[in-house]
């Protein structure tokens, strides 16, 4: 299949290129610059498109078939303003799905977040795809905001786009400032590591598995080709903080100590997140 990709050099999207090329599909991968590279090492280059996501023209997608959106901006603390965040991930995304759908695309997988839940996350055992979006910052806030735009934009022209709202991931590749990484950083280094109590509920997922459910509805043949759908993207993995750390620290034999309690939440920390029966389990 001939895949259009956006986000190839982040966290998930690096996953996900090494997986669709070694599914043998041919993938035209727009980066900002040939300075941008995958987070993790590749068998194979995809087609690279040197173009800011506001410069892509239909010419540069004319033989795709498939649209997959893993870019954001400014996905991890410290959040860009939100007028920078609406810009980058709504008025330009929607002006690039509208090139993409001048080239003759049809389908569009979009990358969402269970950010956009925000304080619903709180009211509710388990998230369903129908609570009401809530964000609590301004990356949030745009996912949302895009998340509508997107969805009335396939309504309008009768095509086929699927949101996948990501849950937590951690794995090879993550940004080095992220949980995960400083605590295992901490483990293999053999320091004490400092943290929050770790009350907060979260569905943790291994990021290739996030990868292969991208991959997998992109050959699926069962959808609404004039249908827009939402998904939680869910490995049903659900855990609070505290247990995954102690979990992930008995797994590098850490000598030293998670020192619980150390650090304040963070504000407006929402301190649940676990999706409902209307996920995608991977």
């Amino acid at each position: 299949m001939n895949i259009a990709l956006t986000g190839g050099t982040g966290f998930i999207g690096s996953h996900f290129l090494k997986q669709a090329l070694d599914a043998g599909h041919n993938i035209t991968a727009i980066r900002r610059s040939p300075l941008s590279a995958p987070r993790i090492s590749l068998t194979q280059s995809p087609c690279w498109l040197d173009r800011q996501l506001s410069e892509v023209r239909s010419s540069d997608l004319k033989d795709c078939e498939v649209l997959v959106h893993l870019a954001a901006h400014t996905g991890n603390v410290p959040y860009d303003t939100l007028a920078n965040c609406l810009h980058w991930n709504l008025i330009t995304v929607l002006n690039l799905f509208e090139q993409a759908r001048l080239s003759g695309i049809k389908r569009y997988i979009v990358a969402g977040s269970c950010f956009e839940y925000g304080r619903s996350g709180e009211r509710f055992e388990e998230i369903p795809i129908t609570a009401p979006l809530e964000p609590t910052n301004s990356y949030a806030a745009s996912k949302a905001a895009a998340s509508i735009a997107l969805c009335q934009w396939a309504k309008e022209h009768k095509i086929n786009l699927e949101i996948l709202r990501v849950f937590h991931v951690y794995g090879e590749g993550e940004l080095d400032t992220r949980f995960w990484p400083l605590l295992r950083k901490a483990a293999f280094s053999g320091e004490n590591f400092k943290m929050t109590l770790g009350e907060q509920m979260r569905d943790f997922q291994p990021v290739e598995r996030v990868a292969k459910a991208f991959l997998s509805r992109i050959v699926s043949t069962d959808y609404n080709s004039h249908g827009v759908s939402v998904y939680n993207l869910s490995s049903n993995n659900f855990l609070s903080i505290r247990e995954f750390a102690v979990q992930e620290w008995s797994s590098c034999n850490a000598p030293g100590s998670l020192l619980f309690g150390e650090l304040p939440y963070r504000d407006n920390e929402v301190m649940k997140f676990v999706p409902g029966p209307d996920f995608l389990l991977i």
